[in-house]
């Protein structure tokens, strides 16, 4: 009985603690992490307080004539 429930409690564990299921954020184009790649950049925070991590390519562009 012991080790039944003790298997239950590691599994209940195992399934909080799932590698790779980030949030997606920026229009589903970036992913809420602690910290970001090398290719990508910093543009806005996600509800976690977590870095919404996005590519350069997704990110908006400044326009030049409009301040």
């Amino acid at each position: 009985m012991k080790l039944l429930l003790l298997t239950l409690a590691a599994l209940l564990l195992l399934s909080q603690l799932t590698p790779g299921s980030t949030l997606k954020c920026w229009n589903l184009h970036g992913k809420c992490r602690q910290k970001c790649f090398k290719k990508e950049r910093v543009y806005v925070y996600c509800t976690n307080n977590k870095m919404c991590c996005v590519k350069p390519k997704y990110q908006p562009r400044n326009l030049p004539w409009k301040v």
